[in-house]
Parts: C-alpha cells; sequence; structure tokens
C-alpha cells in the first residue's frame, strides 16, 4: 500500500485512479488489527489501487471529508467519491471485501 505524503497528492490520486484510502493512524488498535489482513485485500482487490492516509497528518483533510473515525476507508473512481465504509468500528476482511465489491 502506497502512502499518501501531501493533500495535493490525495487530490490528484483521487481524481485520476480507481483508488482506495484506508485512514489509519499509528496509535489505533483496530488499525492495528486489519493491517495484517491489507495484503491480501488488496489482492483480492487488484482493480483498485490502495493508498494510506495517516489521519493524524491529515486532520484538516479529515475533518474536510467527514473522516472521524478509523479505520476508514474511501473509494474514489473518475474523480468521485464512489463509495465509503466510515466509523469508528473495528473492520474485519470479510466486511471490507464486501464493500469493496460492491462497488
Amino acid at each position: 500500500m502506497k502512502r499518501i505524503e501531501s493533500v495535493e497528492q490525495f487530490r490528484q490520486v483521487a481524481a485520476e485512479e480507481r483508488a482506495v484510502f484506508m485512514f489509519s493512524a499509528d496509535w489505533c488498535g483496530d488499525c492495528r488489527f486489519i493491517e495484517p489482513a491489507m495484503p491480501e485485500i488488496e489482492q483480492e482487490n487488484s482493480d483498485f489501487a490502495f493508498y494510506l492516509v495517516d489521519r493524524d497528518q491529515f486532520i484538516d483533510l479529515c475533518a474536510e471529508l467527514s473522516i472521524f473515525g478509523i479505520p476508514s476507508f474511501l473509494v474514489y473512481e473518475d474523480g468521485e467519491e464512489a463509495g465509503r465504509f466510515v466509523s469508528k468500528d473495528r473492520k474485519t476482511k470479510e466486511e471490507i471485501n464486501d464493500f469493496l465489491q460492491a462497488i
């Protein structure tokens, strides 16, 4: 998973790619819980590009996008938000796969 390094990069990727953005933070236990499954999720959903967005580094972007719980997932396609799986709850590999397959 590639890491977003700037708001400009986020906006460019969102405009140009079919992308999944995982919003996370180092201190987030639920984020650490799903992290080992992410390589498999990426393989099983290879039609998406996956990016990690550090919530603490991009707190203003998270507020703009209404990301108030992590881990959360936003999907962009053709420059538009195509889906969101946003909550403060722990997410399972199956829930994430189901979300992505529904897009």
